[in-house]
């Protein structure tokens, strides 16, 4: 399965050979730790234990209370989930005011699939209901591999150091320089932070949309932490909202982030991986 999935990826990053990073100082850019935490709910753990086995209100609305529920939530599928793997959840997921968070889960003896939804109701955890799209919209999808090895996971990654590869560079500001190639109608823009290699994609008949992104990415990135790989993340960020994808890894543990069809969104929910 997971080979599967990543041969479009390949294919695309034989378009942008050409792409290339700064030099890598440090695993991840270094931010303030004001900053790291500053979009994490700042529950006491009392809070937590009130809140994780209670169905909310239908009344609940507003950020604090989504923000309780969730932490409910979120350790309820990890007990659900039944299984050996070492894995880490987000410490929580964007979701729309008045609504709740819920999912379904899977797991089998070396992977786990999460699919991770906000619904108007309550619905607990692999609710039969969630099979009805009109019932819940889907935010993401989390698949946790893991294989045999830390390097058989790291031939998974689709990693890249631009730098070394040339193209045409692009400020994207705070001193990231991009580089940019075209082929088949795509035009890509990369860059590298830390372990990470990112690329933005969009047709070259609307090539400013592209780097527009890769901005906006950057400078979210200058204030939020994506989780720090061992080896390698890669991140492919569509303008079209059609094909978004991240993927980093752990060790042995391959993390896939899918079906999230905002790109700056799938960057906020990576970086609720980030402990």
């Amino acid at each position: 399965m997971k080979k599967i999935l990543f041969i479009p990826m390949l294919l695309s990053f034989s378009i942008i050979s050409a792409c290339s990073d700064k030099e890598e100082t440090s695993n991840v850019p270094n931010k303030p730790q004001e900053e790291q935490e500053s979009n994490v709910p700042n529950k006491s753990q009392e809070e937590h234990q009130s809140n994780e086995n209670q169905e909310p209100s239908k009344t609940n609305k507003g950020n604090t209370e989504a923000s309780l529920t969730q932490a409910g939530v979120l350790k309820n599928i990890k007990d659900q989930l039944k299984t050996n793997l070492s894995i880490t959840l987000p410490k929580g997921l964007p979701i729309t005011d008045g609504s709740f968070l819920t999912a379904t889960t899977k797991a089998e003896a070396n992977q786990v699939e999460i699919l991770f939804f906000e619904s108007k109701k309550y619905l607990p955890i692999n609710d039969p209901k969630l099979k009805n799209s009109k019932t819940a919209t889907v935010i993401a999808r989390l698949v946790v591999k893991q294989y045999q090895n830390a390097k058989e996971a790291n031939e998974q990654i689709a990693f890249v150091n631009f730098s070394q590869n040339g193209g045409q560079e692009v400020d994207l500001g705070y001193n990231i320089k991009g580089y940019q190639d075209a082929g088949a109608g795509s035009l890509w823009t990369c860059w590298n932070e830390g372990r990470w290699a990112i690329a933005t994609h969009t047709r070259t008949d609307n090539s400013e949309a592209g780097v527009k992104l890769a901005k906006q990415a950057v400078q979210f990135l200058e204030t939020h932490m994506l989780p720090i790989p061992k080896q390698n993340g890669f991140a492919h960020l569509d303008v079209y909202k059609s094909g978004s994808l991240i993927v980093w890894q752990d060790e042995k543990l391959v993390y896939t982030l899918d079906s999230i069809k905002e790109p700056l969104k799938a960057l906020e929910i990576t970086t609720a991986f980030y402990h």
